[in-house]
């Protein structure tokens, strides 16, 4: 987190919804129709996504923090991104003014039409992604995830040695049914193979899996002839989600089961991809890994490829909000959101307010933390 500021801001949703709910704008924020929404949505939590049959899309791809919430909260987030983005590219905050009104435009495209709406140019991070992932195959996510294609996992800087316990637990959850369809659906086969875990290891990946229950596991697929064919499992404990909920929302009581349900609403290749199951006395959801699944990486924007950018991945957010609703709660929010357009910028002034704040906010708080980071090195 102490690498940039917009790392700082990805590691930080609970700061985040606390900031924004004493933000001088929070009292403004229209209560958008309850649907499915990431949470955190941020630039790295989405990226390209494939289905069982290869194609792929981008989507949101992180759903920890889904919850049946106001979707203006993904539009913030994901504005503080970009604006965080823009500003660790040195680009002046005209161009960051210019992106927040491209957001609301390429958001509004998608309520008007989610199936075939304009998406605007297509960015050349998210061209470079795409053209990255489809060339992909499991040789390149075994070199880059295992550092080997042999279906082992090498223990050591960030993959850890499971104890006895729980090395059965994980083993047992390829029984279950739910992962079992999962896995071998996705490869258009049934009851002429067999899932087995061949290897498993605890998987250090990130601040999220600090503390919980994270697990890299290697499943085996072998037919009646003997062929074998191998998937990479990602076992993640689902916790209770920091991002509010809407008043009276109903959502899977399960945590994994929550995550599972937002994945089928926000991000249909992924929704495919993944099941609810324990592991002990966890909660975890099963995700099979794809080539194909990369994060959307910025390292440095220009002032055209921001603003691409902007109208681009809204519009992204947007289809996943909009493929929950009716055309007539569309048209309805719609209208809510050109119902507070500022004069002097072509965005409603709860998200430019709401950016601006957060972005002070989380600026000042990004070099206290990088402060206590040095004092510890140092130490």
């Amino acid at each position: 987190m102490a690498r940039s500021a917009h790392a700082y801001v990805r590691g930080n949703t609970a700061k985040f919804y606390e900031w924004l709910a004493d933000a001088p704008a929070a009292r403004r924020l229209p209560e958008g129709p309850a649907i499915w929404i990431c949470g955190d949505c941020h630039l790295g939590n989405l990226g390209p996504i494939a289905n069982g049959n290869g194609k792929v899309e981008i989507q949101i791809r992180d759903l920890d923090q889904a919850v049946i919430g106001n979707p203006l909260h993904d539009l913030i987030r994901l504005g503080l991104s970009l604006a965080t983005a823009a500003r660790g590219s040195d680009l002046p905050g005209v161009t960051t003014a210019r992106m927040i009104e491209q957001m609301v435009v390429g958001y509004e495209a998608a309520m008007a039409d989610p199936t075939s709406g304009d998406t605007g140019p297509e960015p050349d991070a998210v061209r470079t992604v795409k053209r990255r992932a489809l060339g992909r195959r499991w040789r390149h996510l075994a070199k880059e995830r295992l550092e080997d294609v042999d279906p082992s996992i090498p223990l050591g800087k960030r993959f850890w040695r499971l104890e006895a316990d729980e090395y059965e637990a994980i083993e047992a959850i390829f029984d279950d049914a739910a992962v079992s369809h999962m896995i071998l659906s996705l490869r258009h086969r049934e009851d002429e193979q067999r899932v087995r875990m061949v290897d498993a290891a605890y998987w250090m990946k990130g601040c999220s899996s600090l503390g919980l229950t994270r697990v890299a596991a290697i499943a085996e697929m072998r037919d009646e002839s003997g062929d074998r064919e191998y998937a990479l499992v990602d076992i993640k404990q689902a916790v209770a989600p920091i991002a509010p909920p809407a008043r009276g929302a109903t959502m899977p009581q399960d945590q994994a089961e929550r995550v599972v349900a937002a994945a089928r609403a926000l991000s249909p290749y992924l929704g495919e991809r993944i099941a609810a199951s324990r592991v002990l006395d966890a909660s975890v959801f099963v995700r099979e890994l794809m080539p194909q699944d990369l994060k959307l990486e910025v390292d440095q924007f220009s002032t055209e490829q921001a603003i691409k950018a902007a109208h681009y991945l809204a519009f992204v957010v947007g289809k996943a909000h909009a493929r929950q609703m009716g055309a007539d709660d569309r048209r309805t929010w719609r209208v809510e959101l050109n119902r507070s357009r500022k004069d002097e910028i072509d965005a409603p002034s709860w998200l430019w307010e709401s950016v601006v704040a957060l972005a002070g906010q989380h600026e000042a708080a990004y070099l206290e933390h990088c402060r206590r980071y040095a004092l510890a090195a140092a130490e």
